[in-house]
């Protein structure tokens, strides 16, 4: 694979980058006024991250996560979390939605189990919250893996 191939970066595009920053700050905006837990919607963006294979968001969001108080635990485990018991409620039907909107091009659709299930548990506020946060980290793991961004040169 090329994976670290030169590429034209997407974010070189200003008016367009500070769109897609705007979305995001929007959406952290509403996940703030509909109190969802942070922790829960870092969870979200690198469940996301890890099924659309995106290096530098699983970096940075699982480096938030820990930053915001997570356990290395359940971040190891994210990828089995329907196998523990580590996962809220509330937690397991946002990943199950994440996951869902996630692999749309081979779904088609968001199951009505997973729907009914993150609707029994999210006000409506929060689910849109969270489907909006869903909706943005595949619009940025789609960017960083088209340019092949490169990870921040960090210590550890």
């Amino acid at each position: 694979m090329d994976g670290m191939s030169k590429r034209i970066a997407l974010g070189g595009a200003p008016e367009l980058y500070q769109a897609m920053a705007n979305l995001q700050a929007q959406v952290n905006k509403a996940g703030a006024n509909a109190g969802l837990d942070p922790k829960l919607l870092e969870l979200v963006k690198t469940r996301a991250s890890q099924i659309n294979g995106c290096a530098y968001c699983l970096d940075m969001h699982s480096r938030d996560a820990l930053e915001l108080g997570e356990s290395p635990r359940r971040l190891f485990v994210l990828d089995g979390w329907r196998e523990t018991d580590l996962f809220s409620e509330q937690e397991q039907a946002a990943l199950a939605l994440t996951e869902a909107m996630t692999k749309l091009s081979a779904t088609q659709s968001v199951p009505d189990d997973v729907y009914e299930q993150a609707a029994k548990v999210f006000t409506e506020e929060q689910y849109q919250a969270v489907a909006w946060e869903i909706i943005a980290i595949n619009s940025w793991n789609r960017m960083t893996i088209t340019s092949h961004t490169p990870l921040p040169k960090r210590d550890a």
